[in-house]
């Protein structure tokens, strides 16, 4: 897969991911918020809580759940992007949680979607 085909495979995931969290009454803040070399996918209010989505597309198991491609140095990179979009805004208070939503698209275009709410701390 080359990267151009990966980077629009990716955008696929999180226009899926960004329909589903808006259907469940998500209000969507920003997408693919970057801030020097780091970006996080989907910051969205769900209620009162400001919630930093991870998404991870794939389109078989070939090679494993999605969700399993989020490493301990990913999980410090979304929290150091969430911390620098905190402070790029000026918000000092703040209820924030940090979720991952996993697609596999599957070949009959129906795409199965995880919502892992709370996924890390």
């Amino acid at each position: 897969m080359t990267e151009k085909n990966k980077k629009d495979f990716g955008k696929e995931g999180e226009e899926i991911a960004a329909k589903y969290l808006e259907e469940k009454g998500f209000e969507i803040i920003k997408r693919n918020y970057q801030y020097g070399h780091g970006e996080i996918d989907i910051i969205a209010k769900d209620g009162e809580v400001l919630v930093f989505v991870e998404v991870k597309t794939r389109k078989t198991l070939e090679y494993g759940e999605p969700e399993y491609a989020i490493t301990k140095k990913k999980v410090l990179q979304i929290k150091k992007m969430a911390e620098l979009y905190l402070y790029d805004k000026e918000i000092e208070e703040a209820d924030c949680r940090f979720d991952v939503i996993a697609i596999i698209l599957g070949s009959e275009g129906n795409p199965q979607i995880t919502h892992y709410e709370n996924a890390f701390i």
